[in-house]
């Protein structure tokens, strides 16, 4: 009991300092509170009913969530096409909601298609999750066909409240634009791993529908819900069950939490709209940082709105953490289905990672030899997001669950590694930005060197002639340029021993580039 509780202490420890630059992650969760909240309060002053204000709060908290597009502009036209998916979903969901067959069919296809749209990057993405938990909203709140006019003034009511908040009152993003998400893997077919997901996940609903309804006729689409966001931002078979993991873990905590808190509320409203203001502040805060906490302030939230619908429960909760291993077995079933394994997926991200460092070196070779319109920043600032993505691939082997150790050091070294790749290219970029760094001789051979490192990992396309990577440069000593060289002697070493543990194991090769 004392290291499990010495566990959850450095848990909420790392959780409350980790690094929070220009403490976004606050005022992003505060601005979420602050438009869930009068989403709610505007739809109680309309005079509309429980279920109507719940749906506004729940319409407001996903568009804030699930709009992640890089520019304000493309964040306020994915926000104001929201309607355009949701409102079809929703009308259908309460339409079939007195035929089940039909309706489950109907599910089914919404889920294949939201996740099929993902292949048109943040947007598609966006308006998939909305449609999905469109059906997922008349679901839990019961919604019947006389209802939607309701439920439509609701969702605009709720969407209006959170443009005016998020891209007029309170803005974050204009000063500190989100970074715009690595392009997904390519591919054509079944080769392309958003289309192989929308089969998994569709594979998955239906077996998490089907179990879920042998437990509750009533509450079966809790399994649903688990099953389709446990495929949501993961690309590989070891990352959608590390995901179903971490969900269980948050989903069994937030039930324990909901005993002690929902339950004695007995749906009070005061403290009940005080508390989900907390989860919701929750959710937002920790995403970025562990998928097991949002799902613990989810949890607590669905059995305080449970509480004001005035049918929370033990048995309820019970049959909550039921519903979700059923959900996590139906995606465990889902991911066989066309897998995309973790060796495949890290591999494609660390070889883009590895392309990155070179297109980076070039930049900022090119720069310090005196073109100005080379940018080594940009490809610092990609390698970022692409390292994130390759660290998420190799969450599964890095695990401290992974019984696979020498996998496990392997998985590791290549992290270490790759983050001195990362630190070495920021370096590198803010030394090109020095308008006073002069020309050195010795870069050009230290670029060519990092470049042969490049090709040993990942071999060239085309051949590379040397005017077109490392321009000439007049010998001169200078601090930016000693600086510079550092850099790029770390990058040498730093991708020259990536090779020793990308190609240890003959399972798992750097997969060359085609």
């Amino acid at each position: 009991m004392k290291k499990g509780l010495d566990r959850v202490g450095a848990m909420l420890r790392t959780m409350c300092v980790a690094p929070d630059p220009g403490r976004v992650r606050l005022r992003v969760s505060s601005r979420a509170v602050l438009a869930v909240g009068l989403a709610v309060a505007a739809a109680e002053l309309a005079g509309l009913s429980l279920t109507a204000s719940i749906t506004a709060g729940l319409a407001a908290l996903l568009a804030l969530f699930t709009v992640a597009d890089p520019t304000v502009r493309r964040q306020a036209v994915t926000t104001a096409l929201l309607p355009l998916a949701g409102f079809p979903v929703l009308a259908l969901a309460t339409v079939l909601h007195g035929t089940p067959l039909v309706r489950d069919l109907a599910w089914l296809l919404v889920v294949f298609a939201g996740v099929y749209a993902r292949r048109w990057g943040p947007r598609g993405h966006a308006l998939g999750i909305f449609a999905f938990m469109q059906f997922f909203v008349t679901q839990f709140l019961h919604a019947v066909p006389a209802q939607l006019p309701e439920l439509f003034g609701a969702v605009l009511l709720a969407l209006g409240v959170v443009g005016a908040v998020r891209f007029v009152a309170w803005c974050i993003e204009r000063r500190v634009p989100p970074p715009a998400a690595p392009a997904p893997l390519p591919g054509t077919g079944l080769r392309r791993p958003t289309t192989r997901q929308a089969f998994q996940v569709t594979a998955a609903c239906a077996v998490a529908l089907a179990a879920g309804q042998l437990l509750s006729q009533e509450r079966w689409y809790w399994a649903v819900g688990t099953a389709w966001w446990i495929f949501v931002n993961t690309a590989s078979r070891g990352e959608t069950l590390v995901r179903g993991f971490r969900r269980v873990v948050g989903t069994v905590t937030g039930i324990a939490a909901g005993l002690l808190i929902a339950l004695p509320l007995g749906g009070a409203p005061a403290p009940t709209a005080a508390l989900v203001a907390v989860c919701v502040f929750g959710i937002f805060y920790t995403a970025p940082l562990s998928y097991s906490w949002m799902m613990f302030f989810v949890t607590v939230m669905a059995g305080l709105l449970y509480g004001l619908l005035g049918v929370l429960h033990p048995g309820l909760l019970l049959l909550r953490f039921e519903e979700t291993a059923v959900g996590a077995l139906g995606a465990a079933v889902g991911v066989a289905l066309l897998p995309v394994t973790t060796h495949a997926a890290t591999n494609a991200w660390i070889q883009r990672a590895v392309t990155c460092v070179h297109a980076c070196t070039t930049a900022a070779a090119r720069r310090l030899a005196g073109d100005p319109y080379a940018d080594p920043a940009a490809h610092a600032a990609e390698l970022d997001l692409l390292l994130g993505r390759a660290r998420l691939s190799l969450a599964p082997l890095v695990h401290p669950l992974s019984p696979l150790r020498a996998r496990k050091a392997r998985a590791r070294h290549v992290l270490a590694l790759l983050d001195d790749c990362a630190r070495a290219s920021r370096g590198l970029a803010e030394v090109a930005a020095d308008p006073d760094a002069s020309h050195d001789a010795r870069l050009a051979a230290a670029a060519w060197r990092v470049e042969a490192a490049v090709h040993a990992l990942v071999p060239p396309a085309a051949p590379v002639r040397a005017a077109e990577t490392a321009p000439a440069s007049l010998p001169a000593h200078h601090p930016g340029a000693e600086a510079a060289l550092g850099h790029l002697h770390v990058l040498e070493h730093a991708l020259t021993a990536l090779a020793t543990p990308l190609r240890t194991a003959p399972s798992s090769p750097l997969v060359p580039a085609a």
